[in-house]
């Protein structure tokens, strides 16, 4: 009995994935989808607003756990029919319930294995749990703030290290907003470019969404230079006052 509850996470998991991709849903996670029934899904968030927003953040959640790819245009649709922010709120809660998901698999199913592994490991899985272990409230927010930083690495190391819950997920969903604010920004965006052009070049988009991809830069690429700089002030500081 015991055995069966440690690997239900798992079974449901790979379940929804097998689902997703059996029924071939993941085809939809593309800017065609929005070009194509972006008309239609507005007129559906006009009409039932509270409904298709929790609908939208049930299928974010549910994409989220089951680690397909392609979700980031789930967050653009968000923007596309709410705005920036209830869009980008919504979605970044929804994130994180799906990665609570991923969490209890790396709790149960994948917990001894994983640790037996992260403790002869030299690489990254072993530094994101000593990080996560040592202080999960503040390594899980940098981690997410961070858009480079493997999303579901996070979410199984936290749940091999027994992180937490409560540091765990306020880290999750405030590490999580600006992003999803800024593609729910690029969505909103993209709203009007389609009414006027459903086929918009490069050159279009690039020139409309010029600041919200210089922010996702800045939190791949600029963020984790700022965070070393300071980290390192901080070490050479406290060496002198010492």
């Amino acid at each position: 009995m015991n055995r069966v509850k440690r690997f239900l996470p798992l079974a449901i998991l790979l379940a929804a994935i097998a689902l997703i991709f059996g029924m071939g849903w993941n085809r939809y996670l593309s800017l065609d989808t929005l070009r194509e029934h972006g008309a239609a899904f507005q007129a559906l968030a006009d009409e039932h607003y509270i409904l298709t927003l929790l609908a939208l953040m049930l299928v974010f959640a549910l994409l989220t756990a089951s680690v397909v790819p392609g979700v980031v245009f789930i967050t653009v649709t968000a923007g596309y029919l709410f705005g920036p922010w209830v869009g980008g709120v919504a979605t970044a809660f929804a994130a994180t319930i799906g990665a609570l998901a991923v969490y209890y698999v790396g709790r149960t199913a994948l917990g001894e294995s994983l640790r037996r592994r992260a403790a002869q490991d030299t690489g990254l899985l072993k530094k994101v749990c000593e990080g996560v272990d040592k202080n999960t409230f503040w390594y899980v927010l940098v981690a997410r703030l961070v858009v480079s930083v493997p999303f579901h690495l996070i979410n199984v190391a936290a749940g091999v290290m027994a992180a937490p819950l409560r540091p765990y997920m306020i880290a999750t969903f405030i590490g999580l907003l600006p992003a999803h604010i800024i593609y729910c920004w690029i969505g909103a965006g993209l709203n009007d470019i389609l009414v006027d052009d459903p086929n918009p070049n490069l050159q279009s988009l690039f020139a409309e969404f010029m600041w919200p991809l210089l922010g996702v830069a800045f939190l791949s690429m600029m963020l984790p230079l700022a965070l070393k700089l300071v980290q390192k002030w901080r070490a050479r500081h406290g060496m002198d006052a010492a």
